[in-house]
């Protein structure tokens, strides 16, 4: 039989003995519920000693190695290790996740611990720098970071008396940090001469700023402040791992097996010396400890718990017992009782209880033990060992009956024959022996076929023959007991085996994957009875398949608890049980087996809650027998969205070619047009490969998206407004609960999420951040709006929660290895969610920064189908989805309830109303239902015979599949997959909205020679005419038998041409689009068809096999032939005269022949340009060189057209730009305006008859934009939405020279080898000491001193530091410096600063006072003016690199009058901070950076948070500002450059200052800013020589005036 399915059974995880007490420590608690937490392996335990039972928390996917609980003693915090560690915080009780922290740490979490009030947790990361980081793990959001030390840090603790305090200590360090905005400051404990400089291994807080350590030479080091004051000697005996803070005191433990407790002072109360209790042994050590009341929890090496009763002390209780350090491979069951052997490389051998859950009988070899085996009349256990012998023992007393040793490489398998005669021994050196039981084990045959380590042995179940597995996966067969190797199939066809645990074999080539060949299942074992077989492999995963399993990738379950590999696994021998042991985490688990008849009452085995995503990604039953997908979901599924090239590139791209462009731009560049062009209206809608993304908003208006655009369509005015703020295709579109705000999803290397105004059209937050790559493809909003859900189309379809408003990202999951096409937020419980996709429907909920996912548990009511759609219903529990086979499946929580035939064929959207819901499919039909689906009632076919009389445009075809609908306003509005747009009245009538190309490019445009209609033809093989007057609506439709790709009007407007992909083409009457004629003379498509001008007597038809045939309209005949061309023809135009032809070819050859007998002319290039063209879409040639981008290589021109005037020439090309050029273009890289609408390729651009309008065609986007013309002088007060060109103009006049100077200056950073303050974090390693004043090193730019020479004056003495203070400073940083001097308290002070020093003057005493926090010079200095933040002060300092240290550049905030210290940001601006600005509410503070890209930042700076930052410009920013009236909106100006910038959520959005409207303005270094009294008029002063002032609106610039040298400029 088949494996398709994976088995019905399930295995429930029992027990797990064992306690991970190597290489951690503090990891053993009680919680409130006086149960004792741990862990062991992956999983996390809650163990009840009342009731003598475990709970399992299983959300990690590697070994957990750390642990704290929180101060209320519910919730616990688990950190793990693994390549992207994350940290889990559970409830103890239901354990249950409660939130996820994740990527942040690499390679593992040390140590974990809650703040006093348990708000807020540290990690301590295993990386280089043993990063240290402060969690809000509530929300999953990460506080603060910071590097934490060079070497291992072994403990970290809050400070429980004093706020935002922290201890860490670890290999030879002590370090007492504070917590300040976003910045973790750290100073280093000084040991002086009270004690050594030693490793502390852990530590307690106590009042008075008091710190106790344990260090490890068993003292314990008692702090005051960061100084250490005395020493508690001899405390313990060796090193101290422990140390637990009670109410009543602390205790503590060592590796000496002694537990310690003291009172609230540290005095010695009692000693506990657990190696002399009964329990103990030599070699005891205690690594964890834990005091409440009168019980101790104690956590030994050896991986025992002991719990003590104080009163009894010398009679601790023995609660848990497991393996020692070392790998655990043998593990046999006994044959007859519930009993289970194992054997360790920690020399012993175990007998557990699977009934008491308890170890029954222990034994230490001499060797380590690498298998074991019972015979089958239980009295006899065979211990195979790593030296190569094997030792038999008797069970009932361990007593040894022999030992014997034939060979000399490990022992791996051994197996008694199941008549008890005979002892098979597979040993590593490729050989089985076999010995005789009876005759005292004596040796009576050996097998030598194999050439690798034997792995696994079956005897068969007469005992007469063996098999074998090797390292090499063969499987070999032996006849007992002689060895003789048996070859013949026949033979062992017929054989029955005892026992089944061989790796390789027809009955288990399930067990394997498809295309694998590797070793990485350990064990096997089968269970006849049961018909299941369970493996164990290198990734920790337990499965379960049918057994036999005959065919390759069979399906399985699959449960994780073993961290790394699982060695071995066994049925009991009951079948009751399975026992798993593992080999680096040295536990064993035991699972309960729970069979198919059972399962049945057992519903409430939900599928386990993981958040691990296991080396195995196929689920726990995906049926491979599903139905075939719908055609139109597999064409779907095969799409990419991948890009060549990705917008995000162009500016890298740009650079690279940099070169390039400087060798060509010597010559001055052509201006940019003066005309410029506006989006008028698009015909398209995207419902190809989308669903669901059409609105009402909150006035009736429609929106849904094309291309890039957003589009709102006005249905009474037939009008369009745009939002143009994506730059590739618009993916997925929701709208808010209150129908005013839609969020968009786009394609991108890092894709961004928009949400936008539909009144304003203004982006209100843009989402990003590297969490989702190549596109969006499905985004909702919550019930309450506040949050968002969106789903990547990344390989593992990453799943992201977002407060949108201020663009944080709450937390992220993977998703599902196969495509998700929908995701739903529930509309009762924020926190939970739904996603939906290819044979994947999962339910989720937000654990802190992460989600956990359960997948919809099926049953036996349905197939694991494929989800189009889904939706909430009237309760939380309830949710609906559409299926691909048309059915919709009802779930309750994650149970299938029951399902209901909706449609045929998938069913692509649904939506739920207050009483109901509809539903569309591919059948074209939209169904009303009742609120439980229980009947429809009511249907709508989408047919042309309901179209209603005034609708516009045409139905395609009746029941176009339905791929989005939506409700309101009495209507019900549908979305196809042909692009329409079509309105459903509630009593029947369809209105036609919008329409568009279907899927296949478009490529062929033509315009009427003089009215306002155009012609498409397209691949989707229609040929289509729209009106581009106001009506907007396509005139006529005719279907062809084949896509074409090029079209063309008759010079009188009677005849269209077409040509077809299959190299023909055909005229059509250009009204009612019936056959003239047509011809098939070439196999390749046709790529450009064109009438000569005047009569059109000739009609020039060109084709993708290099030739150009020429036709005599009149009677039909084909006149001539053009030859000559080398590879396939783009474009042809005919000259004025109708005489000449110009050709561009794909080998961008630019050829002319004459017509029409189509002979190859010469012409010089300079002669093209007299010749009067009729028309010109030529894209090479003199006359257009500038037309190529600079990075040319990357990027094709595909289209371009003159206007009429031959004035402006508009292209199209493969990144979707639009581009208007002055023409002629001579000069490469001309200079023009681009508009971003279409996604990827345009295709064709055309100007009307009259040049008042621009039409476009996208490639795959399929729309045809219609654009308007707006001449020069001719300017509406709008935000420009084209952008000047790639490049910036030329160097323009010489600079002032002290502006010279100042973009000139690099800032060293100071390296003092010590600090001038002992205040601030001083580099790890060169803190040894605090040097005294005289051998403080001269203030040098200077490396610092080699660290060896400061180590040895440990001892000195240091001189007290008090006898210096400042008083007066003489000197202000004015020369690289500006709008640093100013004003507080009404005019009686001043604060300026200089060197690293912020100084408060008094003008009318002439006192200074000073804040010295900064560690290095001070640049920028700003004043808060709003009246709730008085007289507080920022500053900005120099530093060195932006890895969070205290040496890297930061901002203060500080109040000037008492010096106080409110937050320090630690910023990711490498070099320097050269300008700070507060916002008008003075909550949010901007800062600039002195880096390459001259980053521009915004902080929350009470709370230290990043809000936004993005680069800046490439050149010198000097000054950026807020605008005096907002938050959200400021100016950055600098070398040659103004921005306006918006801030969007977590998105800073720029547009330059445009100089258009001046004459011959151009960009000039601008120095300082003022805004005006409107706020939208801001002033900025230039340093040019020709110095003047500019004012600028929006925009825009109004006027320059002339004035005194470069100035600083202040309007207060």
């Amino acid at each position: 039989m088949a494996a398709r399915s994976a088995p019905s059974c399930h295995l429930r995880l029992e027990w797990v003995y064992g306690y991970r007490g190597h290489q951690c420590r503090n990891n053993l608690y009680y919680t409130a519920a006086k149960e004792i937490v741990y862990f062991v392996a992956g999983v996390g335990v809650v163990y009840s000693p009342r009731e003598h039972r475990q709970k399992f928390y299983r959300g990690h996917s590697d070994d957990i190695i750390s642990l704290a609980l929180h101060p209320e003693r519910v919730l616990v915090a688990t950190g793990q290790v693994g390549k992207e560690p994350y940290i889990c915080i559970w409830d103890s009780y239901t354990v249950q996740t409660i939130s996820v922290l994740k990527d942040v740490h690499t390679h593992g979490i040390a140590c974990l611990a809650f703040d006093l009030d348990g708000q807020r947790l540290v990690s301590v990361g295993l990386d280089s720098k043993n990063a240290v980081c402060v969690w809000d793990w509530k929300r999953g959001k990460m506080l603060s970071m910071a590097p934490g030390h060079t070497d291992r840090i072994f403990d970290i603790s809050w400070d429980l008396y004093q706020p935002n305090k922290l201890v860490s200590c670890g290999v030879k360090h002590i370090k007492f940090w504070s917590l300040c905005g976003n910045a973790l400051t750290p100073k280093r404990g000084v040991f002086g001469k009270t004690g050594d400089l030693q490793t502390i291994l852990c530590l307690a807080c106590a009042r008075d700023e008091l710190t106790y350590s344990g260090a490890l030479n068993g003292d314990i080091y008692v702090w005051k402040g960061i100084n250490l004051i005395r020493t508690i000697q001899g405390a313990h005996a060796a090193g101290i791992f422990s140390m637990n803070a009670c109410e009543e005191g602390f205790a503590t433990g060592g590796r000496d097996g002694c537990i310690r407790l003291w009172d609230l002072t540290f005095k010695p109360i009692t000693v506990i010396d657990l190696r002399e209790t009964d329990q103990g042994y030599k070699g005891l050590s205690v690594r964890s400890v834990c005091w409440r009341g009168d019980h101790i929890l104690v956590g030994t090496q050896d991986s025992e718990i002991f719990e003590i009763v104080v009163q009894e002390r010398n009679k601790p209780f023995l609660i848990m017992q497991g393996h020692c350090e070392g790998e655990l491979w043998a593990l046999a069951v006994h044959p007859t009782k519930p009993l289970a052997v194992t054997g360790s490389d920690d020399r012993s051998v175990r007998i557990w209880s699977l009934v008491d859950h308890a170890l029954i009988a222990r034994c230490n070899m001499e060797e380590p033990i690498r298998c074991a085996a019972v015979n089958a009349d239980g009295i006899h256990l065979a211990l195979g060992m790593k030296d190569g012998s094997f030792t038999v023992l008797r069970v009932r007393d361990m007593t040894e009956v022999v030992h014997i040793k034939d060979r000399k490489e490990a022992i791996h398998e051994l197996k008694y024959s199941p008549d008890g005669t005979y002892l098979a021994v597979g040993c590593n050196d490729s050989s089985v022996d076999i010995y005789g039981v009876a005759q005292r084990y004596k040796k009576v045959g050996e097998c030598l076929g194999s050439l690798s380590f034997i792995t696994h042995l079956d005897w068969s179940s007469d005992s007469r023959y063996l098999q074998t597995n090797d390292g090499n996966g063969k499987r070999l067969f032996y006849r007992m007991p002689g060895g003789k190797e048996v070859t013949s199939t026949e033979e062992i066809k017929g054989v029955h085996w005892a026992s089944w645990t061989c790796v390789s074999g027809l009955e288990v080539n399930g067990i394997w994957p498809k295309y694998s060949d590797i070793n990485d299942i350990n064990s096997v074992d089968g269970n006849y009875i049961g018909q299941v077989l369970v493996t164990a492999d290198d990734y920790g995963i337990i499965k379960l398949f049918r057994y036999p399993c005959l065919r390759k990738g069979a399906k399985f379950r699959k449960y994780i608890g073993h961290s790394a590999h699982v060695t071995n696994v066994r049925w009991s021998h009951d079948y009751q049980w399975v026992i798993s042991i593992g080999g680096a985490d040295h536990s064993v688990f035991q699972w309960k087996f729970i069979p198919e008849r059972k399962l049945k009452d057992a519903v409430h085995i939900a599928p386990q809650e993981s958040l691990a995503d296991s080396h195995s990604d196929e689920s726990d039953s995906d049926l491979s027998d599903v139905p075939e997908l719908d055609s139109e979901i597999e064409q779907e599924t095969q799409l990419t969205y991948r890009r060549q090239v990705y917008k995000e590139d162009l500016p890298q791209l740009k650079e690279q070619c940099k070169e390039k462009q400087k060798s060509a731009t010597s010559k001055r560049r052509e201006r940019a047009p003066g005309n410029s062009i506006r989006l008028h209206f698009v015909h398209g809608y995207r419902g190809y490969d989308c669903r669901s993304n059409l609105f009402y908003t909150q006035i009736g208006e429609i929106v849904y998206h094309v291309a890039a655009v957003g589009v709102i369509y006005n249905r009474q005015q037939n009008t369009q407004r745009f939002y143009l703020g994506h730059d590739d295709d618009i993916l997925c579109l929701t709208i808010h609960p209150l129908k005013d705000y839609v969020a968009t999803g786009q394609v991108g290397r890092d894709p961004s999420i928009h949400i936008w105004d539909t009144e304003t059209i203004k982006p209100l937050s843009i989402l990003k951040g590297g969490h989702h790559q190549y596109g969006v493809s499905a985004v909702d909003f919550s019930a309450d709006g506040k949050r968002l859900a969106s789903v990547g189309i990344d390989d593992s379809h990453t799943v992201v929660l977002w407060d949108w408003k201020k663009g944080e990202k709450l937390s992220i999951a993977r998703g599902s290895k196969d495509k998700i096409f929908v995701v739903k937020m529930n509309p009762y419980v924020p926190d939970k969610l739904i996603t939906a996709g290819i044979k994947h429907m999962k339910f989720w909920r937000k654990a802190g920064g992460g989600l956990i996912g359960r997948k919809g548990y099926i049953g036996t009511l349905g197939k694991n189908d494929t989800m189009m759609c889904a939706v909430y219903g009237w309760t939380e529990e309830m949710a609906f989805s559409g299926t691909s086979t048309g059915d919709v499946c009802i779930w309750r929580d994650i149970f299938l309830v029951k399902t209901v035939k909706a449609h045929d064929g998938p069913v692509f959207s649904m939506h739920a109303l207050e009483k109901g819901f509809v539903t569309g499919g591919k059948d074209g039909i939209v169904a009303l239902w009742d609120d439980s689906f229980e009947r429809c009632l009511k249907t709508y076919a989408i047919k042309r015979a309901a179209l209603a009389p005034g609708s516009k445009g045409l139905l395609l075809e009746d029941n176009p599949s339905i791929r989005a609908i939506s409700l309101g306003h009495g209507h019900i509005l549908v979305g196809t997959k042909n692009g329409e747009i079509l309105e459903v009245d509630k009593s029947g009538p369809i209105t036609l909205l919008v329409q568009g190309h279907m899927e296949g490019e478009v490529w062929g445009l033509a315009t009427h020679p003089y009215l306002p209609i155009c012609a498409t033809v397209s691949d989707d093989k229609t040929l289509r005419i729209w009106d581009l007057s106001p009506s907007h609506c396509m005139l006529a439709v005719r279907k062809l038998k084949k896509g074409g790709r090029c079209c063309c009007f008759s010079p009188d407007g009677k005849a269209l041409a077409v040509g077809l992909n299959d190299g023909s083409f055909l005229m059509a009457n250009a009204d009612t689009l019936e056959d003239l004629v047509s011809f098939h003379h070439r196999k390749d498509m046709i790529s450009d068809i064109r009438f000569s001008p005047g009569s059109g007597k000739y009609l020039a038809v060109a084709s993708h096999d290099s030739f150009i045939d020429i036709y005599n309209v009149m009677n039909s005949k084909r006149v001539g032939i053009c030859k000559g061309a080398t590879s396939y023809i783009t474009h042809i135009d005919w000259d004025i005269r109708g005489k000449l032809l110009q050709v561009n070819t794909g080998a961008k050859e630019q050829l002319f022949f004459e017509a029409p007998r189509g002979k190859k002319q010469t012409i010089p290039s300079v002669e093209v340009e007299k010749i009067a063209w009729a028309s010109w879409t030529s894209v090479l040639g003199l006359c257009c060189e500038g037309i190529w981008p600079v990075i040319g290589e990357v990027t094709d021109v595909t289209a371009s057209c003159l206007t009429s005037d031959k004035m402006v020439l508009a292209t199209g090309d493969d990144l979707g730009f639009v581009k208007l050029f002055r023409y002629p273009t001579k000069g490469k890289f001309g200079k023009f305006k681009r508009y971003v609408a279409h996604s990827t390729h345009v295709t064709n651009v055309r100007w009307t008859y009259d040049d008042s309008m621009l039409v476009t065609l996208g490639g795959t986007d399929m729309s045809l934009m219609v654009w308007t013309n707006e001449m020069e002088g001719y300017r509406e007060k709008r935000p420009c939405d084209s952008e000047e060109s790639d490049i910036d103009s030329e160097e323009d006049g010489g600079y002032d020279s002290d502006v010279t100077r100042e973009n000139e200056i690099s800032y060293t950073i100071r390296a003092l080898s010590t600090n001038i303050r002992p205040m601030l974090g001083i580099k790890p390693h060169l803190q040894q000491k605090e040097p005294s004043i005289d051998e403080r090193p001269p203030v040098s730019r200077a490396p610092p001193q080699p660290e060896k020479l400061q180590t040895n004056n440990v001892g000195k003495k240091k001189r007290p530091i008090e006898d210096l203070v400042l008083e007066l400073i003489f000197g202000y940083r004015g020369r690289d410096c500006r709008n640093n001097v100013h004003y507080l308290n009404d005019g009686d002070d001043i604060i300026y600063h200089t060197a690293s020093v912020g100084i408060l003057h008094n003008v009318a005493t002439g006192s200074q006072s000073f804040y010295q926090e900064h560690n290095d010079d001070i640049l920028c200095l700003t004043v808060n003016q709003h009246p709730k933040f008085i007289n507080i002060v920022a500053t900005g300092q120099v530093g060195d690199s932006a890895d969070m240290s205290a040496t890297a550049p930061s901002i203060h905030i500080w109040d000037a009058m008492n010096k106080q210290t409110l937050s320090i940001l630690r910023c990711y601006h490498s070099k320097g901070v050269c300008s700070v600005s507060f916002s008008a509410t003075g909550k949010l503070l901007l800062s600039v950076g002195l880096d390459p890209e001259h980053t521009i930042t915004i902080w929350r700076w009470q709370e230290g948070a990043k809000i936004a930052s993005r680069a800046g410009h490439n050149q010198r920013i000097f000054v950026a500002e807020f605008r005096p009236d907002s938050d959200t909106q400021f100016v950055s100006v600098g070398v040659k450059h103004v921005k306006f910038w918006t801030l969007a959520g977590r998105a800073l959005l720029s547009k330059k200052g445009l100089l258009s409207t001046l004459e011959d303005a151009r960009m000039q270094t601008m120095l300082a800013i003022a805004f005006g009294a409107v706020p939208s008029v801001v002033m900025s002063v230039c340093g040019k020589i020709t110095y003047c002032v500019e004012s600028w609106r929006e925009l825009t610039t109004g006027l320059c005036l002339p004035c005194t040298p470069p100035c600083e400029m202040d309007l207060s």
